[in-house]
């Protein structure tokens, strides 16, 4: 089994979906050998496509939510029926022990979807870090670090909305 964790964008835009679940799902068919495993947080946009096309392809999900309240707290209400379905669906689910999300959550879950992990997927669009810790530039940064090797997903007609969330 191959695992294969993923960082990116949550503010990918509507057009970006197609070409971004395109460029995944041609990354993860070639990537899959005799078994892949994703592991996801189950953010909105990059990470829900790439959970998406891990199940397409027969592979195995695992989910690493960032804190106990992170459903409530950090899931928008048009995005929560996608991620209970991803959660449901998810071979195994670990929840950080943080009780809330925020940036000490989110760069403990991408350290431990890191752990273990034999490549990291980034829809990544090559901006600098946030300076929260918990961003994709900041979790390319560590896999690359630890040797961990990176496969950026960018497709052309990807593109981010600039909104926050």
């Amino acid at each position: 089994m191959r695992t294969i964790a993923v960082t990116g964008h949550m503010d990918l835009a509507p057009e970006a979906a197609a070409p971004v679940r395109a460029s995944l799902h041609e990354l993860l068919r070639s990537l899959r050998g005799d078994g892949l495993v994703g592991r996801s947080c189950l953010a909105r946009g990059a990470d829900t496509l790439f959970a998406e096309e891990i199940l397409a392809l027969g592979g195995r999900l695992s989910a690493v939510i960032p804190s106990r309240d992170y459903r409530d707290a950090a899931v928008p209400a048009e995005d929560l029926a996608r991620f209970e379905a991803l959660r449901n669906a998810a071979a195994d689910v670990t929840v950080m022990p943080y009780a809330h999300a925020g940036p000490e959550a989110y760069a403990a879950a991408n350290r431990r979807l890191l752990q273990g992990a034999d490549r990291l997927v980034a829809v990544w669009d090559g901006s600098a870090p946030s300076g929260r810790g918990g961003g994709t530039a900041d979790t390319v940064a560590v896999a690359r670090a630890a040797g961990v090797p990176v496969d950026v997903v960018w497709p052309v007609g990807a593109r981010r909305t600039g909104v926050r969330y």
